[in-house]
C-alpha cells in the first residue's frame, strides 16, 4: 500500500472499529464518576489511545518476527478480555448494589485503567496482521491514527456517561457493570465462536 487517501481512510476506519469497546467502557466510567474533570477525561481517552496505538504496532512487530508464537496466543484473546472486564464490571456491579458508588465514584485507579486498556485493546494486536504489508512508517502512522480517532470516540463516551450518570445518579455504577461484563461476554463470544 501507498501513501493516499485511501490509506488515510482505512485507517480511519479501523480506529472507529477497534475504538467501540474503549467507548462504552468510557461511557460506562462516565456513568460511574459524572462528576469526572476534564484531565481525568483526558486522562482516561488517553490510555484508552495509547493501548490502541501500541497493540496494532506490537501484532506488527510479531507478524514480522515470531508468527508462530503470536498466532497460538490469539486464542487466548476473548479470554483474557473476558477476565478482566468481568472483574472490572463486576466491582462496580457489586459496589452499586451495595451502595458504596457514592464513596468509590471519585477517582478510577491505575490499576483499573490499565486493565480497562489492556483488555479494551487485546483485540487490536491481530490488526498487525491486516497491516503486516504496510513498511514500519506506514504501521506507525495507521497506528497514531487508530489512537486519535479512539481518543475522541472515547471523550464521546465519557461525555455521555456523564451526562447520564448524573440523571441515573444512585444506580450509575450497577448500569456501568452491568455494560462492562456486557462487553466483556460480547468480546468473548465473538471470539470464540
Amino acid at each position: 500500500m501507498e501513501w493516499s487517501f485511501v490509506f488515510f481512510l482505512n485507517s480511519a476506519l479501523l480506529g472507529v472499529g477497534l475504538a467501540m469497546d474503549a467507548f462504552s467502557v468510557s461511557m460506562a466510567n462516565g456513568l460511574h464518576d459524572p462528576r469526572m474533570s476534564r484531565g481525568t477525561m483526558c486522562r482516561i481517552a488517553g490510555t484508552f489511545a495509547l493501548f490502541q496505538a501500541v497493540m496494532p504496532m506490537t501484532g506488527w512487530v510479531c507478524v514480522h518476527t515470531i508468527v508462530e508464537l503470536f498466532s497460538s496466543f490469539e486464542k487466548f484473546i476473548p479470554w483474557i478480555a473476558l477476565a478482566l472486564l468481568g472483574y472490572i464490571g463486576g466491582k462496580m456491579l457489586v459496589d452499586g448494589i451495595k451502595g458504596e458508588e457514592a464513596k468509590e465514584a471519585g477517582e478510577l485507579s491505575a490499576g483499573a485503567l490499565l486493565m480497562q486498556g489492556v483488555a479494551t485493546s487485546i483485540d487490536a494486536l491481530s490488526v498487525g496482521f491486516t497491516i503486516s504489508e504496510y513498511g514500519w512508517l506506514m504501521a506507525l502512522a495507521a497506528s497514531l491514527i487508530i489512537a486519535v480517532v479512539t481518543f475522541f470516540i472515547c471523550m464521546a463516551g465519557l461525555r455521555i456517561g456523564k451526562k447520564f450518570g448524573t440523571k441515573l445518579s444512585g444506580k450509575a455504577s450497577i448500569l456501568g457493570g452491568i455494560i462492562l461484563i456486557g462487553i466483556g461476554l460480547e468480546i468473548f463470544i465473538s471470539g470464540v465462536f
